[in-house]
């Protein structure tokens, strides 16, 4: 079974009042109507041995990003963070210790956003740590930003750089985009937006399937992290082909994928307004192919990302 072959299934089998429930399974969060007004919620897990190593990272480091990991859900929308609950499976023999330290570590991830912990669950098991956290939003003046409104001739851009964030730290200590998602959308006519989890490859084709359009990606505009020139570049050499395909598949990186008119793109990359670097790094097309534009010209299928499977 492969992940987004089974959310494909749940999305055809699940009906809803789209008065009630205007954006269902399927985008970074879901928008729920009640009493009023837009709800935004997220879930996401956190399992030791597949999104963390709790002997290497420590409780406290996969508490953090257990949190953050729906925060960047949140920013993925543009929305504001309210609240959140967590749920927590401690294998038996946890320490009060490292569950408090756990504890701490998405109390604090959730504090620089306003977004504290209200409730939640908390068992033990015979097996690893696996931590589940969901977080409710709001959109707080600025319009939900979706997956499905990509256009033919939108300007493809991402936050920061890309790849080998798993290789080291940055997958536990990275920041969420929230700040810079609100001042995309109160500055720019952001068509569609994501957060950048499975990896480039595997998260622009998320977003061309929601919006029924296609994409070129130019790998030579493709901003590749440090963390895979300096360095770390040496510990990941055996692992992977080539900084360009770690900057497109590794995944983890928790950036903003987003589109806009060009001209919207054009000013924002001379202006840079963000405090952290955007790039420009395709154009969406109205053919439905995910194409990458090599720097000799040639084009080539674009490798696949992150994706689980059993």
């Amino acid at each position: 079974m492969r992940e987004f072959d089974f959310i494909h299934w749940i999305r055809s089998v699940t009906k809803l009042d789209p008065a009630v429930v205007p954006v269902g399974p399927g985008d970074d969060c879901a928008v729920v109507v009640c009493g009023g007004e837009r709800l935004l919620i997220t879930v996401d897990q956190v399992l030791d041995g597949v999104h963390v190593r709790l002997a290497e990272h420590g409780a406290a480091a996969v508490g953090r990003k257990a949190m953050a990991r729906n925060l960047s859900d949140v920013a993925a929308m543009a929305a504001a963070p309210l609240c959140a609950v967590a749920s927590v499976a401690l294998p038996r023999g946890f320490s009060r210790e490292d569950a408090e330290a756990l504890y701490m570590g998405i109390r604090d991830a959730g504090e620089p956003f306003d977004c504290p912990v209200v409730g939640g669950d908390v068992s033990t098991w015979d097996r690893p740590l696996a931590v589940s956290v969901t977080v409710l939003a709001r959109p707080a003046g600025v319009e939900p930003v979706l997956r499905s409104g990509a256009r033919p001739g939108d300007a493809v851009c991402v936050t920061g750089g890309l790849g080998g964030a798993w290789r080291g730290r940055r997958h536990l200590e990275f920041v969420p985009r929230i700040r810079e998602a609100r001042l995309l959308a109160g500055r720019c006519e952001l068509h569609a937006m994501m957060d950048l989890s499975d990896g480039l490859s595997g998260d622009v084709k998320h977003l061309c399937d929601a919006s029924g359009v296609g994409v070129e990606i130019f790998a030579a505009a493709v901003p590749i992290h440090a963390d895979l020139t300096n360095g770390l570049a040496e510990s990941i050499a055996s692992s992977v082909p080539d900084p360009l395909t770690a900057a497109l598949c590794d995944g983890e990186d928790y950036e903003l994928l987003f589109t806009l008119p060009d001209a919207q793109a054009a000013a924002l990359l001379t202006d840079q307004p963000l405090g952290v670097p955007v790039s420009r790094v395709g154009t969406i097309t109205a053919e439905k192919t995910i194409t990458l534009v090599m720097p000799d010209g040639t084009r080539r299928p674009m490798p696949a990302g992150w994706e689980h499977a059993t």
